[in-house]
């Protein structure tokens, strides 16, 4: 079951699509969307990726960082990125302790589930009922930002 809304949102440092190394206290101050997905190019993770991809300036607009997260590696991310000209960072989750943390783990990879975690650093928002194609503009409806 996905972590409740009002829980502070678990820290973690990992691996981005470039190799950079991420943590979510770099996000301090800003609203970040960690979304959870089970794999790079399968046709409903890409549709996912593409929908945030195609509303990144909204997102942009109100300071809102959009982060992916899968069990795949830096490689597989690249070329997810590459392919599909994704402009948001994918972490690589590949010990899947993100996973475990945020309680996503669907046996050997991610559920499909979405935390909105404000300013604070407290998960204001949960998607675990997601639609692929058009998940990017419900978060944004739904956290009426």
């Amino acid at each position: 079951m996905p972590l409740a809304v009002g829980t502070v949102a678990p820290a973690f440092t990992t691996k981005d699509t470039n190799g950079n190394t991420v943590s979510l206290s770099d996000f301090a101050g800003k609203t970040v969307v960690l979304y959870f997905y089970p794999k790079d190019d399968t046709p409903g993770c890409t549709k996912q990726a593409c929908s945030f991809r195609d509303a990144q300036e909204q997102y942009t607009n109100k300071n809102i960082v959009v982060l992916g997260v899968s069990a795949d590696d830096e490689t597989s991310h690249q070329a997810f990125t590459q392919k599909y000209n994704l402009n948001f960072p994918l972490l690589a989750d590949t010990n899947k302790s993100i996973i475990t943390a945020y309680d996503v783990d669907g046996g050997g990879y991610a559920k499909r589930v979405s935390y909105v975690i404000d300013p604070t650093g407290k998960i204001i928002h949960v998607d675990s009922a997601v639609s692929t194609a058009t998940h990017a503009d419900d978060i944004l409806a739904a956290v009426g930002l």
